[in-house]
């Protein structure tokens, strides 16, 4: 907000500046302007993550949450075969916000900044990277394969009315199977990611891949997303436009690795 403030402020002085307004009206109509700033929803994507009130200390469900098992499956599957992105291509940029206290837990909870799918997926991945180069953009990495446990620490913390937002471990996420990605764009000018119609995370409708608000820039970036991503065999969520599933995820295993386990 204090960004805004100062923001606001530089375009009030130009404002006022240069009008003819009485001198007595200034003040008042500079902190009427100043009012609405403060109390107007802001147009850009959040650059600190959207936060729930958590219904059990993290430390606690993590202890648990290493102790249970994930979900027994029947029928076979595919060998794992889980690839760190920025070794298959260097020019993905990383922000693994769940090995940070940005994120909606509000504490880590990987303890490596890491990064890693399935190898058909991850190669995928590379391609519509490789194709948004191109159009000025490269993709940035908020998370990749998510080991189960974790799954279940974000099942067990979150509210029931927010629990849409989160996979059930009881039947696994295709993040566990190594073939689901959220991820955003950067723009490789300024090395910055790009602002969408919301921020990553965020548990509202503004998260929805189809929201019909934020600017005509903010829409554009998000379907430019889509675009790359689906035409190489990836699709979007409907409840988060950061969110995509790799085609072939039934073929694969739920897995329960710790990134620490999975080699450097």
């Amino acid at each position: 907000m204090a960004l805004v403030v100062t923001g606001s402020m530089k375009l009030l002085r130009k404002l006022f500046d240069r009008s003819r307004i009485p001198h007595a009206l200034v003040m008042p109509l500079q902190c009427l302007f100043l009012l609405f700033v403060s109390l107007a929803p802001l147009a850009v994507a959040q650059q600190v993550s959207f936060r729930i009130t958590l219904l059990r200390p993290v430390e606690e469900l993590r202890a648990e949450a290493l102790k249970s098992k994930p979900p027994a499956e029947e029928g076979t599957f595919r060998s794992p075969d889980l690839v760190e992105l920025v070794k298959l291509d260097p020019t993905i940029k990383l922000d693994v916000r769940y090995a940070t206290t940005n994120n909606f837990l509000g504490t880590p909870v990987y303890t490596q900044a890491r990064a890693f799918l399935e190898r058909p997926a991850a190669q995928a991945l590379v391609l519509a990277n490789h194709q948004l180069r191109d159009q000025g953009y490269g993709l940035i990495i908020h998370d990749g394969y998510r080991p189960w446990y974790v799954t279940k620490i974000f099942w067990d913390a979150t509210p029931d009315d927010k629990k849409k937002f989160v996979a059930n471990p009881a039947e696994g996420s295709k993040h566990n199977r190594g073939c689901a990605v959220d991820l955003s764009l950067y723009d490789l000018k300024t090395g910055e990611e790009v602002q969408m119609p919301s921020g990553y995370d965020e548990m509202t409708d503004r998260a929805y891949a189809d929201y019909p608000g934020g600017t005509p820039d903010e829409r554009a970036r998000r379907a430019l997303l889509r675009e790359a991503m689906e035409k190489q065999g990836f699709k979007v969520i409907p409840d988060e436009w950061w969110h995509f599933d790799y085609k072939d995820w039934k073929l694969y295993p739920i897995i329960n690795v710790k990134f620490e386990d999975l080699g450097q």
